[in-house]
């Protein structure tokens, strides 16, 4: 388990430092990392998503799907409760704290998990991303609004019935959708239409990590040797979680819920840095961005080493 996954954390580490390269190099345009956020969340993803339910979807596999959302469901409630407890104890700002609680919580699930699942366990790639369902649910009714741009709110703002629906209707819940309906109804496209849904999907994980790297060229790393804490968060989120979770579900007995892919799509989830959300949103409404830039960082370059680890550990003890 830890060589398939090191080689696998190595060929997303190579594009994390292309993109790194190029854009400190200012061989790309400044705006480099926004157009290929674009291509990401617009196209590639989507169709890496799409793809999946039109393969996998089956009415058989949504029947047994409740289990693997009860699962998701419970570790996600778990591990905001650890992270919100953690965040009052290393930080002492309120805007701090909730940058650091939302970095705990929510990590890079998304790119980074759907890259190693899709490598290294694409058996179940399509229940991975019923796993994540409940994940980004909360992070667009809570994390995004209550931790990263709470200040609007603060200042007697309410958000209208059509800003917290916006977030829903994103490409990549279209995408799934459409994916479901093909899926379940078995409609045959043109194998032209699948070629590019197909070949769009497999652009997902070396563009996400050009823009992770690009993304953290922009911190100023000098600004973030001496804040200690930083270093404690990382600890935590890529070594205290993933070790909390082995050590329970170690002890649980397997059912229905409690199944092998259930158990790996959580050690997945747990164990991941922390996401880049928590720099883009609030740099976006002019927030100070140095702790959360300075979590991304000193996490994805330790997961390199933490992930395979982890997943190691979860193999010989779970």
């Amino acid at each position: 388990m830890f060589m398939p996954i090191f080689n696998q954390m190595l060929f997303l580490f190579a594009f994390i430092a292309i993109g790194f390269i190029l854009s400190k190099g200012k061989f790309v345009p400044d705006n480099s990392e926004k157009v290929l956020s674009r291509l990401e969340n617009y196209i590639f993803m989507p169709a890496l998503v799409m793809g999946t339910f039109i393969e996998n979807c089956t009415f058989e596999k949504l029947r047994s799907a409740w289990g693997l959302l009860l699962f998701s469901c419970i570790a996600l409630l778990v591990i905001i409760f650890l992270s919100v407890l953690s965040s009052r104890l290393l930080f002492k700002d309120k805007f701090v704290k909730k940058i650091a609680t939302y970095g705990l919580a929510f990590s890079n699930f998304a790119f980074m998990g759907n890259a190693i699942i899709k490598s290294v366990f694409p058996d179940i790639f399509f229940e991975y991303t019923v796993f994540c369902l409940p994940i980004w649910f909360a992070i667009y009714l809570w994390g995004v609004p209550a931790l990263l741009i709470a200040e609007d709110r603060e200042n007697g703002q309410r958000r209208s019935f059509r800003e917290v629906i916006k977030p829903f209707v994103n490409p990549m819940l279209i995408g799934m959708l459409i994916g479901l309906v093909i899926g379940l109804t078995q409609l045959q496209l043109p194998s032209a239409i699948l070629s590019v849904i197909n070949v769009s999907g497999t652009c997902m994980s070396p563009v996400a990590m050009l823009l992770t790297g690009m993304t953290v060229a922009k911190i100023d790393v000098m600004a973030l040797v001496k804040q200690w804490r930083i270093y404690v968060v990382s600890a935590v989120k890529l070594l205290v979680f993933p070790l909390l979770y082995i050590a329970v579900v170690m002890w649980l007995p397997q059912s229905s819920i409690v199944s092998e892919t259930a158990l790996t799509c959580g050690i997945c989830f747990a164990c991941m840095p922390v996401g880049l959300n928590s720099i883009v949103v609030p740099a976006a409404y002019g927030r100070d961005t140095t702790v959360a830039s300075g979590m991304a960082l000193i996490t994805h370059i330790l997961s390199v080493g933490t992930i395979p680890l982890m997943f190691m550990l979860f193999q010989y003890l779970v």
